[in-house]
């Protein structure tokens, strides 16, 4: 029986030289495994009460709209700066080489709202904490973060966790 590792392609020395690119594009692409991860991110949250599902640009987009549906609730999306059409609160954070930032509208969440936030992959956490902080700012409360792939060895999980996080992945990759 498959698994969802198994519909995940490693491209190697992507997108420089050292880098083992962890491919989720192959999982999206054959419905089996894509439904595969979606009943598996949903099922730790089962009876919870969720009112809305946020997705972190980009891949997170697809797992979010998915997951939104099957849970029948509204999909909100975090961006990168300057994508998002109304007036948005922003969170920076930091990269290997530098800072970004992700933005939210202002007005996608209510206070006590119920999150559930997702993403395809968790490294450094830096991205996940960003769209937690700003989840917050907003009010509402994030009831879990959700992904698919987690890498262990850049410390993401333990930062989420150390921000009292309920941190889900399918499944984890030594090494990067």
């Amino acid at each position: 029986m498959k698994t969802v590792q198994d519909y995940i392609r490693t491209i190697p020395d992507f997108p420089r030289e050292g880098i083992m690119f962890r491919d989720v594009t192959t999982l999206f692409a054959d419905p089996r495994g894509f439904r595969m991860a979606i009943d598996q991110l949903l099922h730790p949250y089962a009876g919870q009460p969720i009112d809305r599902v946020v997705g972190l640009e980009a891949r997170g987009f697809i797992l979010g709209g998915a997951i939104a549906h099957q849970l029948s609730v509204g999909f909100v999306p975090i961006r990168k700066k300057g994508k998002l059409p109304a007036k948005c609160i922003e969170q920076a954070y930091t990269l290997e080489y530098g800072e970004a930032i992700v933005e939210i509208h202002d007005d996608a969440l209510q206070p006590g709202e119920r999150v559930l936030m997702v993403d395809d992959l968790l490294a450094t956490g830096g991205t996940a904490e960003a769209g937690i902080k700003l989840i917050e700012r907003l009010g509402a409360q994030v009831v879990g973060c959700a992904f698919i792939i987690d890498l262990p060895e850049l410390g993401g999980r333990a930062k989420l966790e150390g921000l009292g996080m309920d941190v889900h992945a399918l499944c984890s990759y030594e090494g990067h």
